[in-house]
């Protein structure tokens, strides 16, 4: 188990109608923002609710929204230009990743004098960072807590892992309600994604008793979020249970580390703008399947914290057993099963497997692991 090395800077808000309080937390950083939007919240009538708090408090802002691919560098690029001819006093993202993670790149670079490829390319910002808000939509956001942040270099199409400062993130602001707009596919795929994201934090070679704490207690919270808990005395909302235990699970996973299906799902989004989550819940059993030989005390813990894992069956059944619960609830949610469902070939995931070999995390996976083994993994779920 690894040395404990812990600082987190981030103020974290979290519960039913936080967003209100937006104004309130932003204005000891400034008064004149730039929002970084998800364009889904207008579709789904959330736009507002950011917006009119900050209205209110007559707080000047204005709304990039120009979010076609991700946080890609054409659009670091275009949004950064807006930032610093705007002079805004912070950032404010609001929405799922993709939103998230391109306010947190143009944070970074704002005081910066470079092009935005050389930190593509391994530059670190020497500069201070701008003040940076995140107002996560989903129930995970595990890279605002990280001093990394994953982005899209748009000559590739390749994920790279853009190194930010310290304390970029002064504040995660999580309202559950936001959160309710999602369908009830989506719902299941992000849940078994985050409950994922705590697995992969457990059994990290990162793992320390620290992100044990929290990977185990997310995974607990989540399974209450999704199946109901086992108990009249917990009568928490399911949204609010979830949006818990993937605060936990994100902060889990930057104190130890993501794993292999957020490794492969990220890049496999990098290259052909498939769900991120759906490919790390096809992923999640056979991880687990994986882990079998290695890490099955642990996984039978989680397994057993959530109540998935029937009296009497052990180690490595208890472990197959784990991995059967996820897959009968993908199939029980109408999500594939298969990689192949996705409309990717063979060839395309052969290409993200090389992506994501060229990566730091892979050096955190519970196991050594070359691009040949990340492949077999991708093959098994095709």
């Amino acid at each position: 188990m690894s040395d404990l090395i812990f600082r987190i800077s981030q103020n974290i808000v979290l519960g039913s109608y936080t967003i209100s309080r937006l104004p309130q937390n932003v204005k000891v950083w400034g008064s004149r923002f730039m929002i970084v939007m998800d364009p889904v919240l207008k579709e789904v009538g959330l736009q507002d609710k950011v917006l009119q708090p900050l209205l209110e408090r007559k707080i000047e802002y204005f709304i990039y929204e120009n979010i076609t691919d991700g946080a890609n560098t054409k659009e670091i690029e275009q949004a950064l230009m807006l930032a610093q001819q705007g002079r805004v006093h912070g950032i404010i993202a609001a929405g799922g990743s993709k939103a998230l993670h391109l306010g947190a790149a143009v944070a970074a670079l704002y005081n910066e004098n470079h092009s935005v490829y050389d930190y593509m390319d391994g530059a670190v910002p020497t500069t201070a960072s701008l003040p940076l808000i995140c107002i996560p939509t989903t129930m995970r956001a595990p890279y605002v807590f990280t001093p990394f942040v994953p982005v899209v270099d748009s000559r590739s199409r390749q994920t790279k892992l853009l190194k930010v400062q310290s304390g970029l993130c002064k504040l995660v602001l999580w309202d559950s309600n936001l959160a309710m707009t999602l369908t009830d596919n989506q719902k299941a795929s992000i849940s078994i994604e985050t409950l994922c994201l705590a697995v992969e934090a457990y059994i990290s070679q990162k793992a320390t008793f620290f992100s044990d704490m929290f990977a185990e207690k997310a995974a607990e919270l989540l399974s209450y979020g999704m199946d109901g808990a086992k108990s009249l005395e917990i009568t928490t909302p399911p949204e609010i249970l979830l949006a818990q235990g993937g605060c936990l699970a994100s902060v889990a996973a930057a104190s130890s580390s993501a794993g292999v299906a957020s490794l492969l799902a990220m890049t496999i989004n990098s290259r052909y703008s498939i769900s991120r989550s759906l490919v790390a819940a096809i992923l999640f059993p056979y991880i687990l399947e994986d882990a079998r030989q290695f890490k099955a005390e642990r996984v039978e813990k989680i397994g057993r914290l959530m109540g998935v894992i029937p009296e009497g069956v052990e180690n490595a059944e208890a472990v197959t057993a784990f991995a059967d619960n996820i897959r009968q609830r993908l199939a029980k949610a109408n999500l594939p099963v298969r990689l192949k469902d996705l409309s990717v070939s063979v060839d395309q995931l052969a290409l993200a497997a090389e992506d994501a070999g060229q990566l730091d995390i892979v050096n955190s996976l519970p196991r050594s692991m070359t691009t040949d083994d990340l492949f077999d993994i991708l093959k098994q779920a095709f």
